[in-house]
C-alpha cells in the first residue's frame, strides 16, 4: 500500500501567433485550438510519508532543461526539500502540436522565434498546479501493474536502419516496432478509481505539419476518452479521475499506418532514402488510416485507449515494496564507455547531420535533403561555414560518418546552441523501474536500455523487476540511435546528438543508477555538474501584441456569418465572430475558455454548457486580418448521440485596449450564435 495523489492542470499557454513545437517547420505557428493541453501528475508515498516519487506527463512536445529547472525551483519554495531533482520525473507526452518557445538553447530559438515567455509560463504554471492537486489529494490505495499488445497503431518509420542491428538481436523480437502497453493503475484503499499512467512507444504525429490548431494528438485523445468515460456527466478537462498517456521508446515510430507515399504521384517511397523520383524527399509522406489527419488521430487514439481500457478492467497484479529515485547530471560531451576489457570509446560535442535537415516521413524538411546522407555537400557547408563556422577536426572525426550540418557542441552565441549537461534518472515505485530518459530512443535502443536496466537490478538480487522507459524527460537531446543505425545516417541517427556511442555511454549510466538503487547506495551518487541557467529576457520574434480593433458598425463578438437553422447529427454547425487576438485571453488566466455550445432546458428556462473548447468536437479558429482586425470561426461537429433539442455556441475573448501610451489593459467580451436545433 501507498499514498497516493492525482492531478490535472491546464497548461495550454497562448493558441494563436506561436510557433507549434515538433516539425520544426517555421510556417506552422498556432491559429486555434482543438483541444486544450493538460499536465497530468501523479505522487506515490509510502505510509510513513518518508520517501516520494512524483511522475508528470503533460501533453507538450518534450521537457525542456529550463521547463524543469524552473518548476523545480518553485517546488522548492513552496515544499522544500520534499519533490527534488530526484524524485521528480517530468515526461512530454510528444504532441507535436502545442505551443514552443520553451527552450534556453539556441538551436531550438530557430524555429521557436525564442525564448516565448508567455508558453513557458503557462507550462511551468500548468504542471506546478497539477502537482499541487495531487499533493492535496494524497490518500491511501494500491497500485496494480498489466502490459498487453496494442495491434495497427505503429510502423517504423526507418525500417531500413533497423535492419542494420544484427541479425541475431533482431530475431529475439516479431516486430521492429515495440507493441507493447504498460498500464500502472491506481485506486484508494475502498477501491475508488483514482487514475492510470500508461506508457507506450508511438509518435504522436497524427496530426501533420499542415495543422495550426492546439492539440496533444493521439495520445491526447487517449487520455480524453478514458477521462470523458471516468468522470461521467463532467466535461472534458474536469473530474477527478486523471489518465495519462505517457510517451516511450517512441524514436522511429510512426503512427501513419499506411505507409510513405509520394504526395504527387501516389506510388510508395518506402526506400532507403525515402525520396520520390518527382520531386524527391519533400514529396515522401506517410499516410494515416483515416480519411484526413482529424480521422486518423481518432483511429490511433481510441486503439489505443481501447488496449488501455482492456488493461485496467483487468489489472490484478499489484505494486508492493520501497519507493527509491536516483538522478545524476552527466556531462554527455565527455564520457568514456567501456564497450570490452580492452575497448574505452568516447561520446562527442553535440552535433546534428545532414539527415536533420531532411526531417521525416511523418514531417519532412525545407531543402530538399535526404535522410541517409553519409556525405556532405559543398554548398550547404558553405553557407554553413561562412555564418556558423566549420566543425573542428575533431569534432568531425568524432561524429563519422556523421556529416556534420551544424556542429552546435561548438557554436556558443548568444548562448550555446545544444546542451552538455544532461539528466539521468531512474524512480522504482516498488517492482516497477521508470527509467526517464533525455529524449526519443528507437525501438532497439529502448529494448537495449531496458535489457540491461532488468539485468543490473536481476544480478544485485532485485529480480523480476518491470523496466518501462519515460521518453522526453527533463532535458531535450533529439534521438539515440544504436550504434549500429548510426552508420546509416537516417533521421533518427544525424540526430543523435553526441556520437556514434551515445547509447552506450546512456546504457552504462542508467546502469549505475540501477546498481545504486538496487545496492541501496543512491546517497553515494556524485550529483553531477549542475546545468547552466542562462538569463535570457523576452528574446523573441514573435509579433507584440497590438490593439484589437472591429470593423465600422461592429463591435466585439458581433456574429458576421450565423449558424443555420437546423442540423443534424455528423453535420458541422459554424459561426464567426468579430474577434480578438487570443493571446490576449492567455496572458489573463490560466483557465479561459474560448468557447462553450450550450442546450436549451426548457423546464428552468436556461442553458446548460454541454461542450468546451477542451472538447475533440470543436475547433476554434483565428484569423487575423488587418491593422489590428481578426475573426474567430467556431465549428461544432456534431457527435453521434447528440440529444435533439435547442442550441447555441458562445464565444469568449479578451480584446486588448490602448489606455494610453504606455499603459493597454485586456477587457474581456463575449459573443453569442442565434439558437439552432438539431434534429
Amino acid at each position: 500500500n501507498y499514498l497516493l495523489g492525482v492531478g490535472r492542470a491546464d497548461c495550454t499557454g497562448p493558441v494563436a501567433e506561436i510557433p507549434l513545437m515538433g516539425y520544426a517547420n517555421p510556417d506552422q505557428v498556432g491559429g486555434g485550438l482543438l483541444t486544450r493541453l493538460y499536465s497530468r501528475a501523479f505522487i506515490m508515498a509510502d505510509l510513513n510519508d518518508s520517501k516520494r516519487v512524483v511522475f508528470v506527463s503533460a501533453d507538450i512536445g518534450m521537457v525542456s532543461q529550463r521547463l524543469r529547472l524552473e518548476v523545480l525551483k518553485k517546488l522548492n519554495s513552496k515544499y522544500g526539500d520534499l519533490y527534488r531533482q530526484d524524485n521528480v520525473i517530468l515526461s512530454g507526452t510528444h504532441t507535436h502540436s502545442g505551443p514552443g518557445g520553451y527552450f534556453q538553447y539556441t538551436l531550438f530559438w530557430i524555429t521557436s522565434k525564442g525564448l516565448i515567455r508567455p508558453s513557458l509560463d503557462a507550462i511551468v504554471n500548468g504542471i506546478v498546479k497539477s502537482i499541487d492537486i495531487a499533493h492535496q489529494n494524497m490518500k491511501r490505495g494500491r497500485l496494480f501493474i498489466n502490459r498487453g499488445t496494442v495491434e495497427n497503431s505503429q510502423i517504423n518509420r526507418s525500417p531500413f536502419s533497423y535492419l542494420e542491428n544484427p541479425a541475431t538481436e533482431r530475431s529475439r523480437y516479431s516486430s521492429n516496432t515495440d507493441k507493447e502497453m504498460v498500464m500502472l493503475k491506481m485506486e484508494d484503499e475502498n477501491g475508488q478509481e483514482l487514475g492510470l499512467i500508461s506508457w507506450f512507444a508511438v509518435h504522436p504525429v497524427s496530426m501533420n505539419n499542415t495543422n495550426h490548431l492546439v492539440n496533444s494528438d493521439n495520445m491526447g485523445y487517449a487520455s480524453y476518452l478514458f477521462e470523458q468515460e471516468k468522470n461521467k456527466g463532467m466535461l472534458p478537462g474536469e473530474g477527478s479521475f486523471v489518465a495519462a498517456f505517457a510517451s516511450s521508446n517512441l524514436g522511429d515510430v510512426s503512427p501513419n499506418t499506411r505507409g510513405p507515399f509520394c504526395v504527387n504521384s501516389g506510388e510508395s517511397c518506402n526506400n532507403p532514402q525515402s525520396t520520390c523520383p518527382v520531386g524527391g524527399a519533400t514529396m515522401c509522406m506517410a499516410m494515416g488510416p483515416g480519411n484526413d489527419m482529424f480521422d486518423s488521430t481518432r483511429i490511433i487514439g481510441q486503439n489505443i485507449y481501447f488496449k488501455a481500457r482492456e488493461l485496467y478492467e483487468e489489472a490484478s497484479q499489484q505494486v508492493t515494496g520501497p519507493l527509491i529515485s536516483a538522478h545524476q547530471w552527466v556531462n554527455m560531451t565527455d564520457v568514456s564507455v567501456e564497450l570490452n576489457a580492452t575497448h574505452t570509446v568516447k561520446t562527442c560535442k553535440p552535433a546534428l547531420g545532414y539527415s536533420f535537415a531532411a526531417g521525416t516521413i511523418d514531417g519532412v524538411g525545407a531543402f530538399n535533403f535526404t535522410q541517409g546522407s553519409v556525405e556532405g555537400d559543398p554548398f550547404w557547408d558553405e553557407i554553413r561555414d561562412q555564418l556558423l563556422g566549420e566543425p573542428s577536426n575533431e569534432t568531425k572525426a568524432c561524429h563519422k560518418p556523421k556529416p556534420i550540418l551544424f556542429s552546435t557542441g561548438e557554436m556558443t552565441r548568444p548562448h550555446p546552441w545544444h546542451p552538455d549537461i544532461v539528466d539521468v534518472q531512474i524512480a522504482a515505485i516498488g517492482s516497477l523501474a521508470i527509467i526517464a530518459v533525455p529524449g526519443e530512443f528507437t525501438t532497439m535502443s529502448g529494448r537495449r536500455l531496458r535489457e540491461a536496466v532488468k539485468r543490473e537490478f536481476d544480478s544485485h538480487g532485485t529480480p523480476r523487476m518491470d523496466v518501462v522507459i519515460a521518453g522526453l524527460c527533463n532535458v531535450y537531446t533529439h534521438y539515440i540511435a544504436t550504434y549500429e543505425e548510426y552508420q546509416v545516417q537516417r533521421y533518427e541517427a544525424a540526430s543523435t546528438i553526441y556520437g556514434p556511442h551515445t547509447l552506450s555511454a546512456y546504457i552504462q549510466l542508467y546502469r549505475g543508477l540501477a546498481r545504486a538503487i538496487a545496492t541501496n547506495t543512491v546517497q553515494d551518487l556524485p550529483r553531477g555538474p549542475e546545468p547552466p541557467v542562462f538569463s535570457i529576457g523576452n528574446f523573441t520574434l514573435v509579433p507584440p501584441l497590438v490593439a484589437d480593433r472591429v470593423p465600422v458598425n461592429k463591435t466585439f463578438g458581433d456574429v458576421l456569418q450565423e449558424v443555420r437553422q437546423q442540423y443534424q447529427v455528423r453535420e458541422v454547425a459554424e459561426v464567426t465572430f468579430v474577434g480578438a487576438n487570443p493571446r490576449n485571453s492567455a496572458e489573463n488566466a490560466t483557465e479561459h475558455n474560448f468557447l462553450t455550445v450550450e442546450r436549451y432546458a426548457g423546464t428552468s428556462d436556461s442553458w446548460d454548457v454541454v461542450q468546451n473548447d477542451a472538447s475533440w468536437d470543436t475547433r476554434f479558429y483565428w484569423t487575423k486580418g488587418l491593422l489590428g482586425r481578426s475573426n474567430v470561426t467556431i465549428e461544432w461537429h456534431i457527435p453521434q448521440g447528440t440529444e435533439p433539442g435547442i442550441y447555441r455556441i458562445r464565444y469568449f475573448g479578451h480584446y486588448r485596449k490602448k489606455l494610453s501610451n504606455s499603459l493597454t489593459v485586456s477587457v474581456p467580451f463575449e459573443g453569442t450564435s442565434s439558437a439552432f436545433e438539431i434534429t
